[in-house]
């Protein structure tokens, strides 16, 4: 049986809300515009109490109840933060594209984003993460933002190399550089590049 990722969607909002009383769990983004097309991902904004906060942060059991999680990634850019965090989740035996973009906040959250330490952030997976961008811009005609991601995926892990507009290839490439520098990337490295 396939599962819809609307139906996906909808048991993340479940479950995030059943985890905390009084949290409310709303998408956002093109699914919540009716816009979406084969390649977005779920975007879901999950509101908790602010007491409850730091026990909200650890999602992955609430998550793997709905759906086995492959990889949690945590922005680091409200990694800090005591108000919110933006968590990339990769649930295992669905489309590769429907990452789960989770804002974890409280009314007291304002989007400004705080400096991360050295290392909180893994390159590779950026530059991954990067890849799998380029190859939704592809399918939507957007050419010039597939160059941009690629060659900002290839800058990120200190590559040389560039798009060159054979985007499987290139793609490719930026896979299997991040699977070397970051051999636990090596599974979704080629689902990524499989997906170009």
């Amino acid at each position: 049986m396939t599962l819809a990722r609307s139906t996906l969607a909808n048991r993340v909002r479940a479950a995030l809300e059943a985890a905390e009383a009084g949290s409310r769990a709303s998408l956002r983004g093109s699914l919540a515009r009716g816009t979406a097309d084969d390649y977005s991902d779920i975007d879901v904004e999950w509101l908790v109490p602010a007491a409850a906060f730091p026990g909200c942060v650890d999602v992955v059991p609430v998550l793997s109840a709905v759906r086995p999680v492959a990889a949690v990634r945590f922005s680091p850019d409200f990694l800090h933060s005591p108000v919110q965090r933006l968590v990339f989740v990769r649930f295992e035996g669905v489309s590769v594209f429907w990452r789960l973009d989770l804002d974890i906040r409280t009314d007291a959250a304002d989007d400004r984003p705080g400096p991360a330490a050295e290392g909180e952030w893994s390159r590779p997976a950026s530059a991954l993460a990067n890849a799998l961008g380029a190859v939704k811009a592809v399918a939507r005609g957007r050419f010039e933002d597939a160059r941009g991601l690629l060659d900002r995926g290839f800058t990120r892990i200190g590559s040389a190399d560039r798009a060159t507009g054979d985007w499987a290839a290139d793609v490719g490439r930026l896979a299997a550089a991040c699977a070397r520098l970051e051999p636990g990337l090596a599974g979704f490295a080629a689902e990524v590049a499989a997906s170009a």
